[in-house]
C-alpha cells in the first residue's frame, strides 16, 4: 500500500511517533522506527525511509537522532526537528536516569553488584565472540596472524597507542600485500 503523504504533521504527532520508536526500540531503534513510520503511520515509503536513513548515516552523530531531526525539519521546520528529536530521546534518557538513580541508591548491595558482574561477563563474552568471528578469516593466513601478533605485542606489551602501532605496521602490511600480489 503506498504511503499517504502526511499533510502538515503536528509537533505532537512527530513527538509521539518518535517517542514510540524510542521507547519500544531502546537499544535498537531502527527497526521500530521503520515499522512506525513506514508500516503503521505510512508517512514514508520503504524507499523514502531508506534514502533518508542513508543520508543520515553519513552525518556525524547517532543515526536515528539524525533521522528524527531530518524528518522533523522536513515536516515542520526547526520546531518539527526539535519535537522529533525530543520524542526519540525522551524515553531512553528517562530510563537511563531512572536506572542511574537506582544504581546510585542500590548499587552497593551485594545482589546488585553480582547481577551487574554477571551482565558485564555476558557483555564481555558477546564482544569476545564477535571478535573471534571477525578475526577467524584473518588468522587463517600466517602472514596476517604475524601482523596481528606484532600489533598485539606493541599495544599490550610495549604499551604503544593502537593508532601508532597500526601506523608502524601499515608499511610492512602493504609491502607484504604487494609482494603477494606479484
Amino acid at each position: 500500500m503506498p504511503p499517504r503523504p502526511p499533510s502538515a504533521l503536528s509537533h505532537k504527532a512527530l513527538f509521539l511517533a518518535f517517542f514510540e520508536a524510542g521507547i519500544f526500540g531502546f537499544g535498537g531503534v531502527l527497526p521500530i522506527a521503520r515499522r512506525v513510520l513506514v508500516e503503521r503511520r505510512r508517512w514514508l515509503s520503504q524507499s523514502e525511509f531508506n534514502e533518508l536513513f542513508s543520508l543520515c548515516q553519513t552525518l556525524p552523530g547517532a543515526n536515528m537522532v539524525n533521522f528524527a531531526f531530518a524528518y522533523g525539519a522536513r515536516q515542520r521546520g526547526a520546531g518539527g526537528a526539535v519535537a522529533a528529536v525530543l520524542g526519540i530521546m525522551a524515553a531512553p534518557m528517562a530510563l537511563v536516569m531512572l536506572f542511574g538513580g537506582l544504581y546510585a541508591r542500590y548499587g552497593g548491595l551485594a545482589p546488585v553488584r553480582h547481577a551487574l558482574a554477571g551482565l558485564a561477563a555476558a557483555a564481555a563474552g558477546l564482544m569476545l565472540g564477535a571478535g573471534v568471528k571477525i578475526a577467524a578469516p584473518v588468522l587463517r593466513s600466517v602472514r596476517h596472524a604475524a601482523l596481528v601478533a606484532v600489533v598485539l605485542a606493541l599495544v599490550a606489551l610495549a604499551h604503544w597507542p593502537l593508532v601508532l602501532a597500526m601506523l608502524a605496521v601499515l608499511p610492512v602490511s602493504l609491502l607484504l600485500a604487494w609482494r603477494a600480489a606479484r
